[in-house]
This record gives C-alpha cells, sequence and structure tokens, in this order.
C-alpha cells in the first residue's frame, strides 16, 4: 500500500509538470516584437511594406471561411466552389475589359475616320 509520501510526491511532480511546462514554453518562446527585431533592416522594411496587405488576405481568407462554414457540406468542397465562381467573375471581367477596349478602339478609329473626311474636304 503506498503512503502519503508517495502520493505527496506524485502531486507535487505532477503539478510541477503541468504548471512548470508551460511556464517554461511561455518564458522560452520569444515575442513577435524580440522576433522582428532580429531581422536584417532590409527584412524589417520589406516586412512593414507588406504588413497591411498581407493583413487584409488573412481578413479575406477568414471571411471566406466563415462563409463557407455557413453551408453544410465540407469546407474543402466549397471552398472550391467558391474558387470555380471566383475564376469565372474574373473571365467574365476579362471579356468585359476587352470588349470595352475593342469598342475604344473602334471609337478612335471611327474619329480618326471623321477627322480625316474633314480635312479632305
Amino acid at each position: 500500500m503506498p503512503s502519503l509520501a508517495t502520493y505527496v510526491k506524485c502531486i507535487t511532480a505532477g503539478a510541477v509538470l503541468c504548471i512548470g511546462g508551460p511556464a517554461l514554453v511561455m518564458y522560452v518562446t520569444p515575442t513577435e516584437e524580440e522576433i522582428f527585431k532580429r531581422y536584417n533592416p532590409d527584412l524589417q522594411k520589406r516586412a512593414l511594406a507588406t504588413r497591411e496587405s498581407r493583413q487584409q488576405d488573412f481578413e479575406d481568407f477568414v471571411q471566406q471561411l466563415k462563409e463557407a462554414s455557413k453551408s453544410d457540406k465540407p469546407i474543402w468542397v466549397v471552398q472550391k466552389e467558391m474558387d470555380k465562381l471566383r475564376a469565372e467573375k474574373a473571365k467574365e471581367r476579362l471579356r468585359e475589359e476587352v470588349a470595352a477596349a475593342a469598342a475604344e478602339a473602334e471609337r478612335r478609329k471611327a474619329e480618326v475616320r471623321e477627322s480625316a473626311k474633314e480635312s479632305a474636304k
């Protein structure tokens, strides 16, 4: 039969492991600022320059995940569907831009023809 001292030792060792382990990890792990200070100056400038775009990309990603999680389907299936929809919209936007550019070119050609007719008179 284990003695009271054995129980005390086990509880003490468990408390040291459960409390001391995470405390040690928090003590040893550097903060984001400390990691940033260790960068060379060029990397610091580049990181500062791209920070806003990376934050915006992350916010967009989280927003997409929130939208995808509303569905009953698995997230990866919904993500694929959303990607296909986004690609189709991008293609449609490109078609519209090409059509607008063609219309602008045609308008310019007509304008040049009109000015050529007027100068010929």
